[in-house]
């Protein structure tokens, strides 16, 4: 096991340097940079002043080659911890994103956890009770969960929380408690507030998971080794999670490479639409106005995540999974 984490560890080091170079030259791929942006909106304003956009553009080393604008970025996160400077904002890219990260961080692992104890125990009783009316009504809310845009959801669930409960929607604390110390009542009203997201991010990641988790342990409940064990008088119960539930959770584990990294920064729309404080909003701004650091400093954590993420699915794996062979 030891041997198998050293190589993957290790695996990782290119890995991680050709995400980086990928990540930025994807970043620079658009015409123009975040100055031709500003020069726009500044012409538009009638502000324009030559001088000052060549002064600007040789103070962030935008006239440079990319592989030397490269090299000062990639150098200054691995000696340093520098992200560098947002453009936009005029802040260290460090100041920006870290505490955007923690409550990103927080709503994935909550809705995380929300997927698999909704998906595991709903897809197992679909399984076992196949063609019930339990199963029809977890087949058409899959259904429902996967067809209906998550966006289009958070805005029903706020209508509804705002109309008929008179919950404050929008952030994950009420108006009057944002910018203030963290009391037993901002902490009760964030728990008012946090349910929210995690449903609506989760709904479409349970419903797949349902459809993968049925489908999966139908496959083993009729196994030979299935039939053998039942035969040899083991209780239904214990028999159903010790093997055939076991080998299916194959794929949830396998999941984890992509779930979190697509929970941090693919629900942008879901961020934007319910203001949650979260990376999606920021590296949506970030790309529309070519503000490369900080754009590129969200995309290149989000897939180092991917890495670990699939990291941790692969050592999972091999520690549930008997027939896995690290060789």
């Amino acid at each position: 096991m030891l041997g198998f984490l050293y190589r993957r560890l290790l695996y990782m080091v290119p890995t991680v340097f050709m995400i980086s170079v990928v990540t930025f030259v994807i970043i620079q791929l658009p015409p123009g940079d975040y100055l031709d942006t500003l020069a726009a909106e500044l012409n538009d304003a009638g502000g324009l002043d030559e001088g000052t956009m060549e002064t600007l553009r040789e103070q962030y080393g935008l006239g440079q080659p990319m592989y030397v604008q490269y090299l000062k970025w990639i150098t200054r996160i691995l000696f340093y911890g520098d992200f560098g400077i947002s453009f936009e904002k005029n802040l260290p890219v460090n100041d920006l994103i870290w505490d955007r990260l923690g409550w990103t961080f927080a709503i994935s692992l909550l809705t995380l956890s929300f997927i698999w104890l909704t998906a595991v125990p709903i897809g197992i009783y679909s399984a076992v009770r196949k063609y019930s009316f339990g199963d029809y009504v977890a087949t058409f809310v899959g259904f429902v969960g996967l067809a209906v845009p998550n966006f289009l959801l958070a805005l029903v669930m706020m209508y509804v929380a705002f109309k008929y409960f008179g919950q404050s929607v929008g952030g994950l604390v009420s108006p009057h408690l944002i910018g203030q110390p963290w009391t037993a009542e901002k902490y009760l009203d964030l728990l008012a507030h946090i349910w929210m997201p995690i449903v609506v991010v989760g709904t479409s990641g349970a419903a797949a998971l349902i459809r993968i988790m049925r489908a999966n342990l139908l496959d083993e409940l009729y196994r030979p080794y299935v039939v053998t064990a039942r035969a040899k008088g083991m209780s239904e119960f214990q028999l159903l999670l010790r093997y055939p539930v076991r080998v299916a959770l194959n794929p949830f584990i396998s999941t984890i490479g992509w779930i979190l990294p697509t929970l941090v920064s693919g629900e942008i729309i879901v961020a934007v639409v319910m203001n949650l404080p979260t990376t999606g909003p920021l590296l949506l701004r970030a790309l529309l106005v070519q503000d490369m650091y900080l754009a590129g400093s969200l995309i290149f954590l989000v897939s180092i995540l991917t890495v670990f993420g699939t990291l941790i699915s692969d050592l999972l794996l091999a520690w549930i999974d008997p027939r896995i062979r690290y060789q």
